[in-house]
């Protein structure tokens, strides 16, 4: 990096450098250095803006282009894997935040609304040309697919296997999304669903895709449910939820689901338990968002069912993540005029960043199914 404006301080003498560098050798990467995962510096406050300001200032630095890395799901692989997100101070600012989480209900049915509004009402035009034709916005199912197409017909049968679902059954979609497993549960195992969103734009679409399907798309909080079903499932929206609303949430399960029923959790998990918010996803992807912890979910379920079976495919995330990056840079010149390049940046940090952390092993992707008890147990399909 002969004209890199890094080179116009003297690195020697530059104290934050000194502290990152021994950091990012600690696990491999090297400034300035030859391979993918190594990060190339082009600003020299970089270095003060990171160590200061944590993951905020390494996500933001990169929108503002001050740094550059050819591959961000390999550096943010080996920077997890080696734990150096736990060795950057936290900003008072991630702090206080962490803080207001423990206080506040930031999942209130007055706030849930704004994910919807600044992430899934991003443009139907954006994820229509990341996803797959089901519009699957969750991980995908890769133990015998190839495609991502592949993967998410595979999640979205695997799920409804789970379930056991049988014609003329009734099944409730907590957080239905674009309508993807609403008309695949309808269209494909016969039964009539009911789908609750808090984004304008999916609902939209999931009316458009299941127009001549017994389905139903509303929008509306899932605390305002109350009708009996035969089968309840909820896939990447437990994420949203927030631990102060664990135990309305699968009340408001309970309360819906008739005496024999299944019911069906599919969320992103943490491996520890906290209030686990990233600063950067906070304020850029996901507002409000808390990812839960198998104690978070077996405390709040305990009250209600019986846990038949827990499947972890964590794995499965990265692959996932890989194929949509690869499908968003495909689509961006189609995208860039409605969007451009900081969004791009933005968006693309995103998902290298989260499938480095599930190639990490660092969060987690459950199936938890519940029942009230079954005669005989439940013969779970995987």
């Amino acid at each position: 990096m002969s004209s890199s404006c890094i080179e116009d301080v003297n690195l020697e003498e530059n104290h934050w450098y000194r502290i990152a560098h021994e950091m990012l050798a600690g696990v491999g990467i090297e400034v300035n250095g030859p391979h993918p995962w190594d990060i190339q510096v082009k600003h020299p406050d970089f270095f003060k803006r990171v160590l200061q300001d944590g993951s905020l200032g390494l996500g933001e630095s990169y929108m503002d282009g001050w740094w550059e890395c050819a591959r961000l799901d390999m550096f943010f692989h080996r920077v997890l894997k080696g734990k150096l997100d736990q060795k950057l101070p936290h900003h008072f600012k991630d702090t206080l935040r962490i803080a207001a989480a423990r206080l506040k209900n930031l999942q209130s049915k007055k706030r849930a609304w704004i994910v919807g509004k600044e992430h899934y009402d991003l443009g139907n035009d954006l994820f229509s040309l990341m996803l797959d034709s089901h519009m699957q916005y969750s991980c995908g199912y890769w133990h015998k697919a190839d495609t991502l197409e592949e993967a998410q017909r595979a999640k979205l049968t695997l799920i409804c296997d789970k379930l056991g679902l049988e014609p003329g059954m009734t099944l409730l979609d907590i957080g239905c999304g674009w309508g993807g497993l609403a008309e695949f549960a309808a269209r494909y195992y016969g039964v009539q669903v009911t789908g609750v969103t808090i984004s304008a734009e999916q609902q939209k679409m999931a009316q458009q895709r299941c127009a001549e399907l017994p389905v139903t798309i509303l929008l509306q909080d899932y605390r305002d449910l109350d009708q009996q079903f035969d089968r309840i499932v909820s896939v990447g929206m437990f994420e949203h939820v927030g631990p102060k609303n664990y135990a309305t949430y699968f009340d408001v399960v309970d309360r819906n689901l008739k005496p024999d029923g299944i019911f069906l959790l599919h969320t992103i998990g943490a491996i520890k338990t906290d209030m686990n918010v990233d600063p950067w996803i906070d304020k850029y992807i996901f507002p409000n968002g808390c990812l839960p912890s198998v104690r978070h979910i077996a405390d709040a379920s305990e009250p209600h069912f019986i846990m038949e079976d827990w499947h972890n495919f964590g794995a499965d995330y990265d692959t996932t993540l890989m194929a949509w990056h690869t499908r968003f840079m495909q689509a961006w010149p189609q995208l860039e005029a409605a969007y451009g390049e900081r969004f791009k940046r933005m968006f693309s940090y995103y998902l290298n960043a989260c499938a480095g952390a599930f190639r990490a092993r660092d969060i987690q992707l459950w199936q938890v199914v519940f029942s009230r008890g079954v005669e005989g147990g439940l013969r779970v399909a995987r």
